[in-house]
């Protein structure tokens, strides 16, 4: 007895949840919303940034900007290409000494999102200046908050809520503009090899070019003999005179002794 009271139960909170969601449609679709955007004059913000690879390390980049200050950019994607002369190098492909260039570019783009709302129904109820409940094409009553300096229509005739009487067939739109800025972001990244060491220059077509030849060096030549207006005499002048001072010598020392 109590498992079939119990599904009764479900079953009659189902059929009211169920109720409740057809009517919650139903007055809805007595209110038509129309929304539309427009967008002003885009403005467009370009950064840019130059440096160069020093080492790259996984994923991991660092470089070395133009101020001199060092720049780790973790975990960069696989999907990150960079332009180089005409080929696309991802992250692995990058070397020490590649200069990059990031061209940051935002653009920003201002929009307004307009929603109008239009009811039309029998009034049923006002409370002015706040609230007033119509009735519906479908028979049924909603309330709606009366926005301040809110105009209805009565019979092609504008008027506040303090016009309205029960019974009168009204329409009102409310207009709702609410300003806002899509902001859109894009990169590029460019890069350029190292530069080559410049060649070693080569000698002119018409320099002359020296040789070794093997071979011991020849040795300087001196004369072979005297000069023919060269004599003994003068050798043998000095032997004499050498011999004579010994003699003197000799006699000397003897004498003393």
């Amino acid at each position: 007895m109590k498992s079939t009271i119990g599904k009764t139960q479900q079953w009659l909170a189902l059929l009211v949840g169920t109720m409740s969601v057809a009517l919650a449609i139903c007055v809805g679709a007595q209110v038509r919303t129309e929304t539309s955007t427009t967008s002003g004059q885009a403005t467009h913000e370009i950064t840019v940034e130059r440096g160069e690879v020093v080492l790259v390390r996984g994923n991991d980049l660092f470089v070395k900007m133009d101020d001199g200050t060092m720049r780790h950019i973790p975990n960069v994607p696989e999907s990150a290409r960079a332009t180089v002369g005409s080929q696309q190098l991802g992250i692995h492909d990058l070397k020490p000494g590649m200069k990059l260039t990031r061209t940051i570019t935002v653009t920003s783009t201002p929009k307004t999102v307009t929603t109008v709302q239009t009811v039309t129904g029998k009034v049923w109820h006002v409370a002015p200046p706040s609230t007033v409940i119509l009735t519906l094409e479908d028979g049924s009553n909603q309330q709606f908050k009366i926005p301040k300096d809110q105009k209805f229509n009565v019979n092609g005739q504008e008027t506040d809520a303090w016009g309205l009487k029960k019974g009168m067939k009204v329409s009102a739109t409310k207009i709702v503009e609410v300003p806002e800025v899509h902001v859109a972001r894009s990169q590029h990244v460019s890069g350029q090899l190292p530069t080559p060491p410049p060649p070693v220059a080569s000698p002119p077509a018409d320099m002359p070019i020296l040789i070794a030849v093997g071979g011991p060096a020849p040795a300087l030549a001196g004369p072979a003999e005297l000069p023919k207006t060269g004599s003994m005499l003068p050798l043998i002048g000095l032997l004499g005179a050498l011999s004579c001072v010994s003699s003197i010598g000799l006699g000397v020392i003897r004498k003393c002794l």
